[in-house]
């Protein structure tokens, strides 16, 4: 399977397939899109779950493998298709890099998550108010950080976007979903806009792949 022939499970508004996708973009990699609906219930079934055990999306299927979580793809398409680098190789730096983009990834996503939004309402009995107030707590809470962390100008990545940048851009369209307040943050709210201007950005965006 050459880079042409990439497949990718995923669904328009999974924000680690919205990463996924900007990847893809950033490095000019043809791919082809399957899609994957969490609301439907495709995530769940038999052929998905071969693919993907935890019946989660993305999953990008190569030459080689079937690959799951958004961070260890992009780790995967650093390696094999190395330009532009979205995470160092110098050792202080990838920590760095990582560091920042974990607070997306490990500490605000996970727990934001459809499913645990579903168990909120399902079993704990918590109301969409509730739920949205919990959504928006975990958000203010990581991007509090992340604003401090965030350069004075530029992007994350500096001249060109990094991971940190890949992980913001999808996490910013969650926090504006959910009417999250952004007044705290100016400079993540500058840095998304400067990504979004980027064509290899807005063509990931949840609403220019949208299944018609």
């Amino acid at each position: 399977m050459s880079a042409q022939d990439l497949i990718l499970y995923d669904y328009f508004r999974s924000s680690a397939s919205y990463r996924v996708r900007i990847a893809l973009n950033l490095k000019n990699l043809p791919y082809t899109a399957v899609d994957t609906s969490l609301l439907e219930g495709a995530h769940q079934t038999p052929e998905h779950r071969a693919r993907n055990p935890q019946g989660f999306v993305p999953t990008l299927v190569t030459d080689d493998a079937m690959l799951n979580q958004s961070l260890a793809i992009i780790d995967w398409l650093d390696a094999k298709h190395p330009t532009p680098r979205l995470i160092p190789t110098d050792a202080e730096a990838r920590a760095a890099v990582l560091a920042k983009a974990l607070i997306i990834i490990a500490d605000i996503h996970p727990i934001n998550n459809l499913r645990v939004l579903k168990y909120l309402k399902a079993e704990l009995g918590a109301s969409q108010e509730q739920v949205d107030r919990w959504y928006r707590h975990w958000i203010v809470e990581g991007f509090t950080a992340l604003e401090v962390m965030a350069p004075e100008s530029g992007l994350f990545g500096g001249d060109a976007p990094n991971l940190v940048d890949v992980c913001l851009v999808p996490q910013m369209y969650n926090a504006r979903r959910f009417a999250t307040p952004l007044d705290a943050f100016p400079k993540l709210v500058r840095i998304d806009a400067a990504l979004m201007a980027l064509d290899a950005f807005a063509k990931a965006a949840p609403e220019a792949v949208q299944p018609q």
